[in-house]
């Protein structure tokens, strides 16, 4: 089953998880000012993804530059993974694609280990999509393991590219911030996103 087939409350029963629903969970983050090369972008591609207001424009023109800009702003040490089959554990349904995915490696050729972050592109309501994005974190800890590679927490960003909603997922308890965050000024969303794939807040078992 792929994973757009989980709704929030299958995702939490079939992996027995804690929710745990937070206002401003990562309000207290600083923001990262971006490059220059991103500011231009978004100014030119923000007005025709929303215009055109596909999912894919929206994923093309505004998601993959901010998560190409977090890859910049970390020295280009983690993965940015676009549209990649994730088949992890079929017999828990853990299968299928993922818009976004990102690793902390460089390595662009295939998946490394370990998996950090997932991300899904909807075209306008949000809440549909954290059942989801919820497997996929659940199977990026999975496949963590399977590796060797035990990583405390596992971050997902569920984001029409103009609106953007965090969670995390630590052991079985998953955080949802209730908060959403508008894309612009990026400073803010930038700074959430730096600070979830930041390497020394990494623990590695």
């Amino acid at each position: 089953m792929p994973y757009s087939k989980f709704t929030l409350s299958r995702a939490v029963e079939d992996f027995d998880l804690t929710v745990r629903e937070e206002s401003n969970l990562f309000a207290a983050i600083q923001p990262v000012v971006p490059t220059p090369l991103l500011r231009e972008l978004l100014i030119e591609n923000v007005p025709w993804a929303v215009a055109v207001g596909s999912q894919k424009a929206r994923s093309e023109g505004i998601i993959n530059p901010v998560l190409l800009e977090v890859k910049r702003q970390l020295g280009g040490q983690v993965g940015v993974f676009s549209g990649e089959e994730f088949n992890v554990d079929i017999a828990a349904d853990l299968n299928g694609f993922c818009d976004f995915l990102v690793s902390r490696s460089s390595e662009q050729l295939y998946v490394k280990a370990p998996v950090l972050m997932l991300v899904e592109a909807k075209k306008e309501d949000l809440k549909p999509a954290l059942g989801q994005c919820l497997a996929e974190m659940v199977a990026a800890q999975r496949f963590n393991a399977m590796k060797g590679q035990l990583v405390e927490t596992v971050y997902g960003v569920v984001t029409s590219g103009t609106v953007w909603r965090f969670l995390q997922l630590t052991e079985r308890v998953v955080s949802i911030d209730l908060t959403d965050y508008p894309l612009l000024p990026v400073d803010n969303v930038l700074g959430v996103l730096v600070w979830m794939l930041r390497l020394d807040s990494i623990d590695l078992v």
